[in-house]
């Protein structure tokens, strides 16, 4: 009885978040550990069962990740919530070996000794919300039974559980006039003086191209013809079409806001929203864009789709996120308003007159998708758009849900402690809410935004990727829906590079759900659907846009293998001149092993094989104590585990679902050297961002994903100074598939001799000037 009574206290501890999350995936996400003995802050309002439109989604989620290889494989590891919500403990306490057995003796004292605080505050929250239990087995049987009434519609039900009566007459296409405005965007003013000018709006340039059958059939099966050119800021950039070559695009040194064609109020407010990102050199030469915006929507503007892999979340994350913002605002704002002037004209001619010309929408009515990795992203996209909309003070725009949305998607700053000392770059990505499920739907019309729409009453749907799977779900599965996301015009895929850190078959699956026809009419008319929808042709004219901190394969994949707008791709193509090996700072030698491998699909077992035989010999002696081997790959890391298991190594290992308490013992056995081995995974150190103690010799078993990982895990040897440095060593293994990692670690040049060279081992030396 003690243990169970134990357990429910725990159960009471956790938030809703965490029991949501404990229930789904049977641990906590490998982020939140707490970090010291308070109780979990409450001040968040989680999104709750019978909630807006989430309250149907546990039914599915479930199930739909029991297909993912991914999921699978966390059902094979033994986790328990006891040992997830233990405490965090601080570095200069967890690293010294005698503070680490005593906090590991209290660990059983601190889980049952918190105060009962993990409920959350409900009155943020709509009437029909029922009161969360105290037990995750009963949270589940309730979330169950409200989902079943909850549902509006069986075939998509999932979705719209949330019927806001009060709005949906409100922001309906179909039955609102654009009665107030004189025309629908800017352009609308010049167009009584200049029909000619108004066609040259990109957004009609683009939406209004007929394509030919003979072109979309060139489309589906010649290869594309690319060109390089050479911009200010974004550096060398690479164009690519399978149609005929567009006319050359030029950097604009200076942008006259009037001449971009944004739809009213974003003329007059972008200026205001973005002047926090200008100097007063900027200033001066273009008081609307800094440099960086200024190509960025230059690109977007044209609608050719882009990837940019050199965002950065402490430098210019935030501009690109207000860049791509105002082109999707803009994007809704004209679309609604085309709609809204057609209803009125619609309205107006004689009864019995049938026009081809209003043509104006596609089959579900979401045009715009926007994937960000954190509830917080979302959070600053919608407060974007408000500041967008609202003219001044005075004219405030009306919000529905917006408390809502603020206590499920905002953050205490109580929540996290500051006596952690993490790096910058990582307290940039993971600032506020880092919940990873979350999906809403945001409706705009003329002075009102409406968030929680349901997905089909929709104009721009925010979601993580995980969010999008648990919707989208599997073949087989009863309850799934991806048909509003048949008509999406402009695909946004924010901050790529922490998805490979997630799960990037989340990604993947989405790209393969999008712009398909739906299998349901969803009450649309066809009368005023563009052609180009009706001809499944819709893939032909949305635009991605794709940002990353990286170049990686696997993105630029999705870029190249998933986008087929007809006005074609850029990609920027920066290489690495010197690389992060330069940030090591400690006096090392690194020995680079080339492997060869036949093909991508063997380099797999090739590593494994080449480290075997070759490269663990060399470390198996006594000599060679302290070695910690990273490895990128959690399926490269459970195979090397199983095999140190086998030949009976003695080593010990940490990975991201590693137990708080086995946590504290490897690195305490790591640093007295009682085990000789320690593997150690990348997602553990983006998620955690240890400093692991005692490491003598390294093993990069393959290059990391983020190239200043592989500076800050070298310089960690300096954090015990023991003054053996002279015996440190280094080894990286690479193929010539990872040509792109190599680069951002040595540099360009460097790269294309290793690659070329016959010789298969090469040598770097660093801190010799120290």
């Amino acid at each position: 009885m003690g243990k169970r009574r134990g357990g429910r206290e725990l159960l009471r501890s956790l938030s809703k978040k965490q029991k949501k999350h404990l229930r789904e995936f049977g641990e906590e996400h490998p982020f939140y550990d707490k970090v010291s003995g308070r109780p979990e802050a409450t001040q968040i309002c989680e999104l709750s069962e019978n909630s807006d439109k989430s309250s149907a989604e546990s039914d599915s989620e479930t199930e739909v990740e029991q297909v993912s290889v991914y999921h699978k494989l966390l059902a094979t590891l033994k986790t328990s919530p006891e040992s997830e919500s233990e405490e965090e403990e601080d570095e200069s306490e967890s690293e010294e070996a005698g503070e680490s057995e005593t906090e590991m003796d209290s660990e059983g004292s601190q889980e049952t000794g918190e105060a009962d605080g993990g409920e959350e505050d409900k009155n943020d929250v709509p009437d029909q919300e029922v009161t969360a239990t105290d037990t995750a087995e009963q949270m589940l049987g309730q979330e169950q039974a409200d989902g079943a009434d909850a549902s509006c519609d069986p075939s998509h039900g999932v979705i719209e559980e949330f019927t806001d009566v009060k709005h949906e007459s409100e922001f309906s296409l179909e039955t609102n006039f654009m009665e107030e405005e004189s025309g629908d965007c800017n352009a609308d003013k010049r167009d009584s003086n200049s029909s000619q000018a108004f066609s040259e709006d990109p957004f009609k340039q683009h939406m209004d191209k007929e394509l030919e059958e003979k072109e979309v059939e060139k489309m589906s099966t010649l290869p594309k013809t690319s060109s390089q050119s050479k911009w200010p800021r974004l550096g060398q950039l690479t164009f690519s079409s399978t149609l005929e070559k567009h006319k050359a695009l030029k950097a604009d040194k200076e942008v006259d806001v009037k001449q971009l064609y944004l739809h009213k109020p974003l003329e007059s407010t972008w200026p205001k929203v973005n002047k926090q990102f200008l100097s007063s050199a900027n200033k001066q030469s273009d008081p609307s864009f800094t440099p960086l915006q200024r190509e960025l929507f230059c690109i977007m503007n044209t609608y050719r789709d882009l990837f940019y892999p050199e965002r950065n979340a402490l430098t210019n994350g935030e501009e690109v996120r207000h860049a791509y913002c105002l082109h999707a605002l803009n994007h809704v704002l004209k679309a609604n308003a085309q709609v809204l002037s057609n209803n009125a004209k619609r309205r107006d001619q004689k009864p019995g007159t049938d026009n081809d010309d209003y043509r104006d929408q596609g089959l579900t009515r979401p045009k715009v998708l926007m994937i960000v990795p954190f509830r917080e992203c979302a959070l600053r996209i919608v407060h974007i758009f408000i500041s967008l909309l609202e003219v001044n003070e005075k004219k405030k725009i009306d919000v529905s849900n917006k408390k809502r949305f603020k206590g499920e998607f905002g953050s205490d700053p109580e929540e996290k402690p500051p006596n952690l000392k993490r790096p910058e770059d990582y307290e940039a990505v993971f600032a506020g809410n880092i919940d990873d499920h979350f999906r809403i739907g945001v409706a705009i019309l003329q002075k009102s935004m409406r968030l929680y729409a349901p997905f089909y009453s929709s104009d721009i749907i925010i979601a993580s990727p995980l969010g999008m799977r648990t919707i989208i779900g599997a073949e087989g599965e009863k309850k799934r829906d991806f048909d509003f996301l048949s008509s999406i015009e402009i695909l946004i895929i924010d901050q790529a590079d922490i998805y490979l850190m997630q799960n990037w078959e989340h990604v993947l699956h989405l790209m393969k759900h999008i712009n398909l026809l739906p299998l349901d009419s969803h009450g649309v008319d066809f009368s005023r659907v563009r052609m180009l929808n009706l001809n499944n042709w819709s893939k032909y004219y949305r635009q991605t846009l794709l940002f990353s901190a990286l170049q990686d394969p696997q993105i630029n994949s999705v870029f190249n293998k998933h986008c087929f707008n007809y006005m074609g791709q850029v990609a920027v193509r920066n290489v690495p001149l010197s690389g992060s090996i330069s940030h090591v700072v400690v006096q090392l030698p690194h020995v680079f092993r080339r492997l060869e491998a036949e093909n991508l699909t063997s380099v797999i077992d090739t590593r494994f094989q080449f480290f075997i035989d070759k490269v663990l010999p060399e470390y198996r002696d006594a000599i060679m104590s302290h070695t910690l081997i990273y490895v990128p790959s959690y399926f490269d890391y459970v195979r090397l585990r199983n095999y140190f298991k086998k030949e009976d190594l003695n080593f010990t290992h940490i990975c991201e679902y590693t137990k708080k308490a086995g946590v504290c013992r490897a690195r305490r056995f790591f640093l007295k050297g009682e085990k000789q081995f320690l593997l150690f995974t990348e997602r553990f150190h983006f998620y955690k961002r240890y400093t692991i103690k005692g490491i003598r010799n390294l093993i990069f078993y393959e290059l990391p994903t983020y190239s200043h990982f592989y500076s800050e895990i070298c310089n960690m040897m300096k954090a015990t100074d023991n003054g053996v440095d002279a015996t440190w060593t280094c080894t990286v293994l690479y193929s010539k598939y990872d040509a792109q990692r190599l680069a951002a670690v040595v540099g360009i040049d460097r790269t294309a001799q290793m690659l070329q060279s016959k010789k298969n081992v090469h040598l770097f030396v660093t801190g010799e000037n120290e």
